[in-house]
């Protein structure tokens, strides 16, 4: 799943998303008072744009220029609250202690051996800040020989509250029906679902 694969799957139809805000981001965050947040694999930007327009300063990062230009395009209200940001985090790390909330939502993070770049993530948040994780739950997904995915191969958010250490509080563990219909021509009916605050 690299930049070609995400250029290609969005270059493939005019919108690829639905163009709403993610549910979990929706129930998880609206309590949270604005600040700095991080969208991690923005897409076409509707997570990053829910948040701007409820205040945050949002730095949503994509590794699809294709992506990036459409989420720009769609931000004419609130272009001084987003910053669109092409860059692959597996090799460009964001700023550690930077943001007051990191949202990654349907990411596909691939497990690596010394957990690099799920590490550059976890450092992002700042102290007293949120890490929001949200995937499809695993029973959902099947592996998919032909793109050479393989479900086991990526980060649950299990895997990620298990490597958490004392300075962080886990507040959301769970696994829960979606909010919103599953995309057309997949059976994800469920989330699985963590948030944690980091003490420090």
């Amino acid at each position: 799943m690299d930049t070609q694969f995400w250029d290609d799957m969005y270059r493939s139809r005019e919108q690829l998303f639905s163009g709403s805000p993610n549910g979990v981001l929706v129930t998880e965050v609206t309590d949270l008072p604005p600040g700095q947040a991080l969208d991690v694999g923005c897409g076409e930007g509707a997570d990053a744009l829910w948040l701007a327009r409820r205040g945050w300063q949002v730095t949503a990062v994509d590794i699809s220029r294709i992506a990036v230009e459409r989420a720009a395009a769609a931000a004419t209200d609130i272009e001084s609250r987003v910053a669109w940001t092409r860059a692959d985090l597996a090799s460009t790390p964001p700023p550690a202690a930077a943001f007051d909330l990191v949202s990654a939502q349907y990411f596909p993070l691939k497990r690596q051996p010394d957990h690099s770049v799920l590490r550059g993530l976890l450092d992002a948040v700042a102290p007293g800040g949120t890490l929001l994780f949200a995937t499809h739950a695993l029973a959902d997904l099947t592996p998919d020989q032909e793109r050479d995915f393989n479900p086991s191969d990526y980060y649950q958010p299990d895997d990620i509250a298990g490597l958490l250490d004392d300075g962080w509080t886990v507040l959301v563990n769970e696994t829960r029906p979606r909010t919103a219909p599953a995309p057309a021509g997949t059976h994800h009916t469920r989330d699985t679902v963590l948030r944690a605050r980091r003490l420090r």
